[in-house]
């Protein structure tokens, strides 16, 4: 138990651990990179080794504090508990009176975008005002244990106005607390925000370690695990959580969208099927806009005719190639720069059918 069990990313490891060791933390971080890379896993260990009762540079997994913290493992049944104890009609009043903190050690908070309710969430979970106050009066309270923490996951979600209290904290930073904020890239943060946190941007496992990885913690087969490596864009967790049948369907919903994209013909068809991956589909919608650029990708290799058989999506190859011969480079760098567009008009709660709607349309070739 304890670093060593972490995936990849020595490199990060080994800075966190030497400042554990020299009882030099600085007062924020930030951990950036694409979801199931580890960002949470690691700031939750990190936070059992700031407080472990027995290792000075690592946790033991075993004193009452590691079996405490190692509780925020999986935050799921932690949220449900707190959004039942708030009600399931909460409203706004009540969401920022009785912020949703997830707390199993008194020295770490985990804040999570709240949904707001358990069987009716909001569209877009967000961090919100009340979770940042809460953060706030805490961060300067005294640690019962070594150091406190607050894991902020989904930090970019905040809104940039309500980032403004956030700021506050880290212009007049608690000698005694850390805030770890965990954003898939460090462009959604303000850059006030950004350039007051120590930075680490986690680079993807090789696809032979998450191989390797997935051997000892699933009972897939061989074929499989290779598939999902390939699958996950180097994310362990997105490897481990991969159902591969499902993915199939959704990425072919998704190749067979840009196909009738091409033609221009059949919009009904067409509006259907951006419903259905806009309003239908159990993944997120930002998610699915990630297999958008995943075949995008992919498709710009077939389109210029590159031989490069390491594919995003190689169980594909036939269907890529075929809707390949009908594009150009030009319509994938059209097409992109419309997905990057619409990613962008996201943050201003743009109606996700509608922009997809636009993005579709305007990428007929005839």
């Amino acid at each position: 138990m304890g670093f060593d069990q972490f995936l990849g990313n020595q490199r990060i490891v080994s800075a966190l651990r030497g400042m554990i060791r020299r009882e030099r933390v600085p007062s924020a971080l930030l951990f950036s990179g694409p979801r199931g890379i580890g960002k949470y896993t690691l700031a939750r260990m990190f936070a059992q080794a700031a407080n472990c009762e027995r290792l000075k540079d690592d946790f033991c997994g075993e004193c009452a504090s590691c079996v405490r913290i190692a509780r925020l493992a999986e935050p799921a049944p932690l949220v449900e508990a707190g959004l039942a104890e708030r009600g399931e009609s909460a409203d706004a009043a009540a969401v920022e009176r009785m912020p949703l903190i997830l707390e199993t050690h008194p020295d770490v908070w985990l804040i999570v975008p709240d949904p707001v309710r358990l069987r009716t969430p909001v569209a877009r979970p967000m961090i919100r005002v009340g979770q940042l106050r809460a953060v706030q009066r805490a961060a300067y309270f005294k640690p019962q244990g070594r150091r406190r923490l607050f894991i902020l996951d989904g930090a970019d979600t905040m809104r940039w106005a309500d980032a403004d209290l956030f700021l506050k904290i880290l212009e007049e930073p608690p000698e005694s607390a850390t805030l770890i904020l965990l954003a898939a890239t460090p462009d959604s943060l303000l850059p006030t925000i950004r350039s007051r946190c120590l930075q680490f941007h986690f680079a993807p496992v090789p696809a032979d370690e998450i191989e390797t990885f997935l051997k000892d913690h699933s009972g897939s087969k061989a074929a499989e695990r290779k598939l999902a490596a390939q699958l996950s864009a180097g994310s362990p967790g997105a490897a481990l959580s991969l159902d591969l049948e499902e993915s199939a369907r959704l990425r072919k919903s998704v190749l067979s969208l840009l196909d009738r994209a091409v033609t221009g013909e059949k919009y009904g068809e067409i509006f259907a099927a951006t419903a259905q991956l806009s309003k239908q589909e159990q993944e997120s919608f930002e998610n699915i806009l990630e297999l958008f650029y995943s075949l995008l990708t992919d498709l710009l290799e077939s389109s210029v005719g590159s031989t490069n058989s390491l594919l995003r999506n190689p169980d594909l190859r036939k269907e890529v190639e075929a809707l390949g011969k009908k594009i150009n480079w030009e319509w994938v760098l059209r097409a992109t720069r419309g997905l990057d567009s619409l990613e962008g008009r996201m943050r201003r709660n743009i109606g996700r059918q509608l922009g997809l709607d636009a993005l579709v349309t305007s990428l007929s070739i005839r």
